[in-house]
């Protein structure tokens, strides 16, 4: 049953205009509009199962040539663990896509909507450091592969001094194309914590766009790298185990994609491990990666690969020589170094 999401007495959103479906929202390649958190939503929000959403962005239907447009009304099947990752959307005619927070509006009990995010600053002139990830970083793309871009922005001193700070997190979206670029302190605190797209964003080969500023962090990135590593990691494998257990057990189904994904960080830890670097690229593994995407691989023979992996993983934790902890000083010193630059410009 499709339901609408209710807020609670005294939420609002101050000073937004009724929002209608025009031409105007649709996005095409030379207009990605960015968007930030500035509507009283928390960024890590879950906007819950069972929650009727509108789609801000026109949107391909995987496999085919068609497309969703904007304004497309469709309700929340399943809601991810943080808003890094993708809800599974199903609209009134059973067509499923998978779309991040920032493409998405929440329809309120009276069929008007409230924007999950709104309208925000072009970062585009700062950003410092672009790469591509996703499949196409790591060797398992396909022909209809989006393409996946991260950065880091450094904002103006003015935005750092003002009463208006600068988001934390920016997104883009275009057909075939998202774009996430953090504010770069925000960035250098993910990287201290071990966040896996974080340190794959630092590690990927395949860098669109980097200065002065952005070479410097690129240079020191292995002092980001650290016992936490192992943590961050297992964590990521453990929840994604268990959700495909779960489902298979409830219904003889699970994700390949996430099961793929799964493998493929297993792999990419035990390498960091015992190298001291991030393996983005794991095009070696494409052969067994994307049979398990096209689910050729059953899921005992999965899930039985999976810890065979853990167990090496653990193994690997055992012997590293990794520090205990991240060089936090000398991510500080760069930091530093970076905003008085700005500052200076």
């Amino acid at each position: 049953m499709l339901r609408s999401w209710h807020f609670g007495s005294g939420y609002r959103f101050p000073g937004l205009p009724p929002w209608e479906p025009t031409n105007a929202n649709r996005v095409t390649p030379n207009s990605i509009r960015m968007t930030e958190r500035d509507d009283n939503l928390p960024p890590n929000f879950l906007i819950p199962v069972g929650t009727q959403v509108v789609l801000r962005y026109a949107r391909r239907i995987p496999g085919s040539d068609e497309e969703k447009p904007v304004g497309t009304v469709a309700v929340v099947v399943e809601a991810p663990d943080t808003n890094d990752r993708a809800y599974l959307v199903r609209c009134l005619d059973g067509t499923e896509l998978r779309l991040k927070f920032g493409e998405l509006l929440a329809r309120r009990g009276d069929h008007t909507v409230e924007e999950t995010a709104t309208a925000g600053p072009d970062v585009s002139a700062f950003v410092i450091y672009r790469v591509m990830v996703g499949s196409r970083a790591f060797g398992l793309n396909v022909e209809t592969s989006d393409e996946d871009r991260r950065g880091v922005f450094l904002p103006p001193a003015d935005w750092q001094w003002s009463l208006t700070k600068p988001p934390e997190q920016v997104e883009s979206f275009a057909p075939g194309i998202e774009e996430v670029d953090w504010e770069i302190e925000k960035f250098v605190r993910l990287a201290l914590q071990a966040n896996p797209n974080i340190l794959e964003t630092l590690w990927s080969p395949a860098v669109l766009h980097i200065d002065e500023t952005g070479d410097e962090l690129r240079a020191i990135r292995v002092c980001f790298l650290s016992k936490h590593l192992y943590r961050t990691y297992s964590g990521y494998v453990l929840s994604q185990f268990r959700l495909m257990k779960r489902g298979f057990d409830t219904d003889g189904h699970f994700k390949p994609k996430h099961a793929m994904h799964l493998i493929r960080l297993l792999h990419s830890g035990i390498h960091a491990l015992n190298e001291g670097e991030i393996r983005v690229d794991v095009a070696e593994h494409r052969a067994e990666l994307l049979a398990i995407r096209r689910k050729e691989i059953p899921f005992n023979d999965v899930a039985a690969r999976a810890l065979d992996l853990d167990k090496v993983f653990q193994e690997a934790f055992a012997r590293t020589t990794l520090p205990e902890k991240p060089d936090t000083e000398r991510a500080n010193r760069f930091l530093i170094r970076a905003r008085r630059r700005r500052a200076t410009e």
